[in-house]
């Protein structure tokens, strides 16, 4: 008589099955892997690293006896399907001595927070290293500073549309997190000059700075933060800072070679000179740059970029009403090729047809291209003229289109 066979429960252990959930890439499955019985649903949620949920703190305490080892929760809310009342400091407080072990909390439009709950997180999550506070506007330096003082290696921490942050803040981050990588600050108008120089006094590691409508910044702050993190900064952000001029370029240009995207959209001062020092100096790093409304900028400029920066993906030019078909005349003539797969000229009254096809002819890789209040270059004007756009390249002729959110 033929023995039972032994099933797969019995057969692997719980570190088989942690090698087999580990092996799983998609949440879908990882999900389904939990569907299979109670001990794999229990395997599946101790081995849980991500979540996102709502608030209340009766479903938060549910989700921490389940998830014990629980590294991101997301509680994020959409401001379009805002739910009330959404999290608020109780639910922070219940977080705080409840998930001990988090590293990374979304707390993105949680509007009804104040400092009394970040104070909370501070006590209770001293290893968290990202946080998300953006558009949560009733928070102000007091809740962050403790932020700062209690969570010493936070990594990312993201501010914006909180008002009333001032310098206050970054010298709390200055003093406690020097490890910090990502800093975004957009739309903190109170952010000033003396707070970027104590910020980068402490803060050398900064990857990603994102000061996008922080208008009462100018060229010493940005000078400031070149020199301190001229090795480790990828990503800088300074869309309608008006005060920014040509200085502020040139010292990125001296110290930051490996920047990888700017964004000086609106930064209506500077000149062809920063522009062409910048280009040469980071050509082997710019993938990204945002230039739009820099109403200075000539063809000078573009024939710099176009010549140095071979790998550069994404470049924004819009509103350089001084642009013509010029900037593109040096393209192709050494038979190398750009990089180039967005681009945008939009509002550019100069550039023809026969700058688009001079374009064309070295971007074999261009997918979206936006001509949008170009009257030269029509899609009758561009179809006459037998143009050929790359297989797949969106063209905006008028607005119809969704345009990349590559460069916010």
């Amino acid at each position: 008589m033929a023995q039972p066979q032994d099933g797969i429960n019995e057969r692997l252990g719980d570190d088989e099955l942690r090698a087999v959930l580990s092996k799983l890439q998609d949440d879908k499955d990882k999900e389904l892997f939990g569907l299979v019985c109670k001990r794999w649903l229990h395997l599946q949620s101790i081995e849980r690293r991500k979540l996102s949920a709502r608030a209340g703190p009766h479903m938060l305490n549910r989700l921490a006896a389940r998830f014990t080892r629980l590294r991101e929760l997301d509680l994020s809310q959409s401001v379009s399907r805002s739910f009330y009342p959404g999290v608020t400091d109780s639910d922070l407080s219940v977080i705080a001595a409840a998930f001990s072990s988090l590293r990374l909390l979304n707390l993105q439009n949680c509007k009804g927070i104040t400092d009394k709950g970040l104070a909370s997180l501070a006590s209770g999550i001293p290893s968290l290293q990202f946080l998300d506070v953006s558009y949560c506007r009733k928070l102000t330096d007091k809740g962050l500073s403790s932020i700062a003082r209690g969570c010493c290696d936070l990594r990312a921490l993201y501010v914006v549309g909180c008002r009333f942050v001032t310098d206050a803040l970054l010298s709390a981050l200055s003093m406690n997190c020097r490890n910090l990588e990502e800093l975004s600050l957009q739309g903190c108008s109170n952010i000033t000059d003396s707070g970027l120089t104590v910020l980068v006094k402490g803060c050398k590691r900064l990857k990603q700075l994102d000061l996008n409508k922080c208008s009462n910044i100018g060229d010493i702050g940005i000078s400031s933060i070149s020199k301190a993190c001229s090795s480790s900064l990828l990503t800088l952000k300074l869309l309608d800072c008006y005060k920014i001029g040509d200085e502020s370029i040139i010292s990125l240009a001296k110290h930051c070679k490996n920047l990888e995207t700017l964004i000086i959209g609106g930064c209506r001062e500077l000149s062809d000179e920063s522009i062409k020092q910048f280009a040469s100096a980071c050509h082997d790093s710019l993938k990204n740059l945002r230039m739009d409304w820099c109403l200075n900028v000539s063809d000078a400029s573009l024939e710099c970029i176009f010549f140095f920066c071979r790998k550069l993906e994404v470049l924004d030019v819009g509103c350089c009403e001084e642009v013509t078909d010029a900037a593109f005349q040096g393209l192709g003539n050494d038979g190398s090729k750009l990089s180039l797969k967005i681009l945008r000229v939009s509002n550019c009254p100069k550039i023809t047809v026969d700058g688009i096809r001079k374009l064309l002819k070295s971007c074999e890789a261009l997918e979206y291209l936006d001509v949008r209040s170009c009257p030269h270059v029509t899609e009758v004007r561009c179809q006459e003229a037998g143009l050929q756009f790359p297989v797949g390249c969106k063209v905006n002729f008028s607005g119809s289109l969704s345009e990349p959110d590559v460069l916010c």
